[in-house]
């Protein structure tokens, strides 16, 4: 497996990816990774699914990349809209790159959630779109499980904060006011539901399981609980297990 990292610059963006993969003559498959809050590119997770999708399918890539003010981006105040515009141009990118390629998904927490935010808004570029642990409940996670009381009370002063885990992000009250009102709970999925599958943790300890259990049954999308797992999935054994039922969902066994 070869990795190489590059730059999307447009539209005033220069997006940091990473592509995965073994040979880009004939790319058939093309995943799109999207990482979580305070994540960045070089995310274990993918690189352990790209492994194990390329050991058999050697005509596939799979793509990440950094969200606005995660990893080494540049920006500085996290902003929906340009987490939209990084995943809109992400998507074109590998249009452009492998035309002939079936496109697939793959998100976890707040890339799960901006995904999802994104096929409701946008358009739905994908064959099929694997979820883990999607923070569908993204207001509720951020302001009542990431930021302390502290950082409740500096925003309520006006002032922005630092939160996150890899890398701290910057946020504001505008942001935390935009994630209340971008609630993906409200909006009605029905008609992508075939094509999306979740794996939840029954331990999760970031993102409530009863809430996407729920969306999953609002949706009729299929969620499959993983015992015991947290939001990481820290246990290299259900994290395989996930690895291969998300390979299966795309045809990629």
């Amino acid at each position: 497996m070869t990795d190489k990292y590059f730059n999307i610059n447009a539209e005033g963006c220069s997006i940091r990816c990473k592509l995965y993969y073994d040979e880009l003559s004939q790319v058939r498959s093309a995943v799109l990774f999207g990482h979580g809050f305070g994540g960045h590119k070089d995310n274990r997770a993918a690189e352990r699914f790209a492994r194990r999708m390329l050991e058999k399918n050697k005509g596939c890539v799979l793509m990440t990349f950094n969200w606005p003010c995660h990893g080494d981006d540049v920006r500085k105040l996290l902003r929906l809209e340009d987490c939209d515009r990084y995943l809109r141009l992400a998507v074109a990118w590998l249009r452009e790159r492998f035309p002939e390629a079936a496109l697939y998904a793959y998100a976890t927490s707040f890339g799960g959630y901006l995904f999802l935010k994104y096929l409701s808004e946008q358009e739905n570029p994908f064959r099929r779109v694997a979820l883990r642990c999607p923070a569908v409940c993204m207001y509720r996670v951020l302001s009542g499980v990431i930021m302390s009381e502290e950082d409740r009370k500096r925003l309520e002063r006006g002032k922005p904060i630092q939160v996150g885990f890899d890398r701290k992000v910057e946020i504001d009250g505008a942001l935390l006011e935009s994630l209340r009102q971008a609630d993906i709970q409200q909006r009605d999925f029905l008609p992508l539901a075939e094509d999306i599958l979740i794996f939840q943790g029954t331990k999760d300890e970031v993102v409530p399981p009863d809430a996407v259990m729920a969306f999953a049954d609002q949706n009729l999308i299929e969620c499959i609980p993983v015992e015991g797992a947290d939001h990481r999935f820290l246990d290299p054994a259900k994290m395989d297990f996930v690895i291969a039922g998300i390979l299966a969902f795309f045809g990629l066994r």
